[in-house]
Formats: structure tokens, sequence, C-alpha cells
């Protein structure tokens, strides 16, 4: 089902997330995926900061399994100056218990007109065809985050390992509400280890445990870019780098932590 035709990623009832079949995760049919759910928090600390400052770092750590039965946001501001404000976010599930904590900084918006910056090569996404998902596989057989989002892929590559840059155009965060640019790169985000996997889950299992997201623009495009590269140690810890990127150039970049372990 491709992300236009789908539902939002969760539904709101008082003040409760509760998940969609977009939102599910590849691990568990009773989890989310911790890219929609970094939405949310993005979503949290932008309210929060309200629209004078642009959210230009997110650093979150993922605690616990997500429930999809319901998932309750809190913010704070720890500090706001005309230059910046930072933010701390956390996830709760319904019994209480803390899923997710998360910090993000803000700056001022401001209007510079042209500056120069560096000319890097992007990704053309007219040069990109659309393939199916290749973020569908997991342990359980029910609609899942990879059923529901567009990809387009360069030079062939698809279901292969190692880097790669994959393009994706995903769903809304949220039933009945237009996500921010920065909101929507979010599950794209937390997709770098899922992109640049080394061996398929049935060789080595890959989840992140945090991830670090870094934006010095807005994206301005529905379908954005990642090219992702994961390194797996033999002691058991990975890291996955991505640059991220919309149709008019480079965006941000994001980093995960991640935690190698064998076939269940």
């Amino acid at each position: 089902m491709p992300s236009k035709d789908s539902p939002a990623f969760f539904r709101e009832e008082g003040g409760v997330f509760h998940g969609n079949d977009p939102a599910r995760g590849p691990w568990s049919p009773d989890h989310c995926h911790a890219g929609p759910v970094t939405g949310l928090v993005v979503r949290a600390a932008e309210g929060a900061v309200g629209p004078g400052k642009v959210l230009t770092r997110l650093t979150i750590d993922v605690l616990r399994p997500l429930p999809l039965s319901g998932l309750v946001v809190s913010v704070e501001v720890d500090r706001a100056t005309r230059t910046l404000s930072t933010t701390r976010v956390e996830v709760h599930d319904l019994d209480g218990t803390r899923c997710v904590a998360g910090t993000s900084m803000h700056l001022a918006r401001k209007d510079l007109g042209a500056v120069p910056t560096a000319q890097v090569a992007a990704p053309r996404f007219e040069e990109a065809e659309e393939r199916p998902s290749v973020l569908v596989g997991g342990i359980h057989d029910k609609p899942s985050f990879g059923h529901f989002i567009d990809m387009a892929f360069h030079d062939g590559a698809h279901a292969v390992p190692g880097p790669k840059t994959v393009w994706m155009r995903v769903p809304p965060v949220l039933e009945g509400e237009e996500p921010s640019p920065i909101q929507s790169i979010c599950p794209l985000a937390d997709c770098g280890n899922g992109i640049s996997w080394n061996a398929p889950p049935s060789v080595l299992g890959f989840m992140n445990t945090d991830l670090t997201l870094q934006i010095h623009r807005e994206p301005v495009s529905d379908w954005m870019a990642s090219t992702s590269v994961s390194h797996w140690q033999g002691n058991g810890v990975g890291m996955s780098q991505s640059v991220l990127f919309d149709t008019e150039g480079p965006v941000g970049v994001a980093l995960q932590t991640l935690v190698l372990h064998p076939p269940r």
C-alpha cells in the first residue's frame, strides 16, 4: 500500500497516541518502529518552543519497547533565549514506564539571504527508480512500517547488503494533522540501519538503541533520501551513519548506535 493512500502513523485520543499499522516495527507485532515515535517527539519539542526557532538537533535514547497500544509524550523547555531553546522530551507507556528520553536544540530563524555554502554531490530523485520496500522483513506477519512507505533506489541497488542511497516517502505522523518538515524526515532518519545492513536479520540482528538527528535546513519535498553506511563489529556493537537529502540537496545527518545479536 503506497504511503499516499496509507493511514497516519498515529491517532490521538485524550492525549494518548495509539499506533496504526504503519507505526508497527519489524521486531514485534505489538511495538512501534522508533522512527514514527521520533516524529511525535519532534512534534512535542516544536510545539513547546514555537515557530520562531527551528529544530537543529535531536537526540533520543530508546530505553524500552514502544507499545502500539498507547504512548504519552511530555515535554519541558529547559532554556529559552533569543538565540536558542532546548527541551527535554519523554515518552511513557500507559503504565507510566519511561520508554524514550530525548533532548532537542532549536535556533532562532534568520533571513541572511544567499550565503556561501559547500557544494557537495547529492542524489537526484529523477534518476532513482521506484521499487518495493526493502523494510518489510521481520519476525511477524502483521502489516508494519515497511508496507506503508514508498521507496526508490539508484543504480539497481535494492535488496542487497552494504551502503546505499534510498529515497523514501512516508505517511503523516498524526491523523488529521499536516506534519512539519522535520517530523516528516524522522522515519527516514531512523532507517539507516535498515537501509545499509551488512547481512539480513536471519544472519544477524541489528537494532538501534538511540538516534541523533542534526538538521541544517528544513526539507521542502515529500520524497527524501538517506545515503547510509553501517559499521558492524565483532564485539556486538555497530553504528549507522546517514546523510539526509531532499530533492534540493543535503539537509542533515543521522547517527544510530546498534546492538548486534544472533537471530532469534
